[in-house]
């Protein structure tokens, strides 16, 4: 994860052959600079998928798309939102929840329910490995719970805690919109899919998309931990702390 917060969220994932980043809310240089830092040739990435339209999702979309002169991925109903101040680099467009294949993974999207035009999550597949990543959610449907099942890495979002939510700085139309279910998934609703949808099959579970204002590490990890040891469950947990980028998470 080389960056997943409300100030920015890109992902890097590589099975077989084949590299992809998923969003690109940083600059085209610190993208660069993040993938370096793993011993990853930023310029060996094979396509960019993009989940939504907002900006700490796609902020250096433009730019990083144009150096690596790679295809971009994204819903239909997303690219014409995308602001690529100039001329767009060649993008290939799919229907939200269906699959497609590229290199070596086979990628199945999923809708996801948040304020965006048309927002996706996403499932890689291949060599027998499954990465599932779903942020930015109100809430979890049954249509995400179905297509999670069965992944080895899980990166999913525990953005709030309701009560710092609630006596923030944010306005409250922000609160609200947050809240909603097509806001952000709180740490709560987040140990509520662990409870009843987690399964050992999960190796790695690592929670992100943290709020700086209305939450904090030490509550995502304290809340989670009590949950998983409750269902007697022992995946590698990682909470993402914003802004810093993870580890590498390997199968």
């Amino acid at each position: 994860m080389l960056a997943s917060s409300s100030s920015g969220n890109a992902t890097f994932v590589r099975i077989g052959r084949t590299r992809v980043l998923i969003d690109a809310g940083l600059s085209r240089r610190e993208i660069f600079t993040r993938l370096a830092a793993i011993g990853e040739d930023p310029l060996e990435i094979d396509a960019i998928l993009v989940t939504h339209e907002h900006t700490d999702h796609v902020c250096g979309l433009p730019a990083t798309a144009r150096r690596l002169k790679k295809p971009v991925f994204l819903t239909h109903v997303t690219a014409p939102t995308i602001d690529w101040s100039g001329p767009a680099p060649a993008y290939e467009t799919f229907q939200a929840g269906l699959q497609f294949e590229f290199g070596d993974m086979q990628v199945a999207s999923f809708t996801i329910p948040h304020d965006a035009v048309d927002p996706v999550g996403f499932v890689l597949q291949g060599e027998g490995i499954r990465v599932g990543i779903a942020t930015d959610l109100g809430y979890v449907p049954d249509s995400v719970k179905w297509v999670l099942k069965g992944c080895h890495i899980l990166l999913l979002e525990s953005n709030h805690d309701i009560d710092m939510l609630k006596v923030g700085p944010y306005p409250w139309s922000v609160k609200q919109r947050v809240l909603s279910r097509k806001g952000h998934l709180s740490n709560d609703l987040a140990c509520e899919y662990i409870r009843e949808e987690l399964t050992s099959q999960v190796q790695t579970l690592i929670l992100g998309h943290l709020s700086e204002n209305n939450n904090h590490p030490a509550i995502v990890e304290m809340t989670a931990r009590q949950t998983l040891e409750q269902c007697g469950l022992r995946p590698n947990l990682v909470v993402l702390e914003p802004r810093r980028q993870s580890g590498v998470f390997q199968l």
